[in-house]
């Protein structure tokens, strides 16, 4: 990860937000340049309201009356109204002249109007802290446009009564699914089980490539990785460690890859419990995957974690060839 401590990663994320603001400004007068000479009317429309806002500021502080105030703004709606109109007979949608902000919900200031850190913030800070940036190489190998369903199987495996390339073209819906329904409260967690090799690591990818995409805060790391994070917000405390711990709990999506690979005691048992538990409380969605069995799972944690796991997630198992080798 970058060397970065909190104040310079803050600046960075502040300097983002700057040329963003910045972009959106040059794009909306791009948008205005276009419009009005194409409808002169939207300008003298635009210059009518600016100058009725003025001229009611100097009313309000000269002799402060609700009476103006109010037929101020009635003369702005109804101007208003009759632009947008303007822009939907030209073929434009009616927001085209509006300010333009890619986060309605903090206007690109990363910040809510109670003061809360608006989740866009969150998503940037969990991205730069969990180093994601990593991460977009091997995404942009591994997503759903370079999936194949042709490499698997289509003999019927014995065990399973269903040949893996039906295995996998559930497994491709069912992830497809998790991702078009990701903003519903439908409780969809996933646990991806089975051998080495299957595409358990991929699939996951091709999730977490996709919600990405659409600005979801997503956490992405191994189990071995996560219980670090535990371990430094335990005994490494700083606020940087202190913010990796809470996205664990906070990210809308919280990605688990080869759970079981970690060196597991009480400690991590416990961590991994916690997490997970909150998580379900708070309505916040997760995706596991383990080389593990069931039994192996229960064996391996305690019954409390895989009992709270198997009951609130979507157990999907892989199975076939090792892929690697192919």
């Amino acid at each position: 990860m970058k060397n970065l401590n909190l104040k310079s990663l803050y600046r960075q994320i502040e300097r983002e937000y700057e040329e963003l603001r910045r972009l959106n400004k040059r794009e909306l007068e791009e948008r205005k340049k276009i419009v009005y000479a194409q409808i002169p009317e939207i300008k003298e429309i635009d210059d009518l309201i600016k100058g009725i806002g003025l001229a009611s500021a100097k009313e309000q502080i000269m002799n402060p009356s609700s009476d103006s105030l109010e037929r101020a703004n009635e003369g702005i709606v109804e101007l208003r109204t009759k632009k947008e109109e303007l822009l939907k007979n030209a073929g434009y949608e009616r927001s085209f002249l509006d300010k333009l902000n890619s986060c309605e919900k903090c206007k690109d200031t990363g910040v809510q109007e109670d003061g809360r850190r608006c989740s866009c913030m969150e998503n940037r800070l969990s991205r730069e802290l969990y180093n994601v940036s990593n991460l977009s190489y091997t995404l942009q190998r591994e997503n759903f446009n370079t999936f194949d369903l042709g490499i698997f199987s289509r003999e019927i495996h014995k065990e399973e009564g269903i040949s893996p390339r039906e295995n996998m073209d559930m497994i491709l819906k069912i992830s497809r699914e998790f991702i078009d329904t990701f903003k519903i409260n439908n409780d969809m967690n996933l646990l991806f089980y089975g051998p080495t090799g299957q595409g358990k690591t991929f699939m996951i990818n091709c999730i977490a490539k996709e919600l990405l995409d659409k600005n979801v805060n997503v956490v992405y790391q191994t189990a071995f990785t996560l219980c670090e994070v535990m371990e430094d917000q335990k005994f490494r405390r700083n606020e940087i460690n202190d913010i990796k711990y809470r996205q664990l709990f906070n990210a809308d999506l919280l990605i688990v890859d080869d759970l079981g690979i970690e060196v597991t005691n009480s400690f991590t048992a416990a961590g991994i419990f916690n997490i997970i538990n909150k998580r379900l409380l708070g309505g916040k969605k997760t995706v596991i995957s383990t080389n593990l069995s069931p039994n192996e799972l229960t064996k391996t944690y305690t019954d409390r974690v895989t009992s709270r796991v198997f009951q609130k997630f979507y157990p999907i198992k892989f199975f076939g060839e090792d892929l690697r080798l192919k």
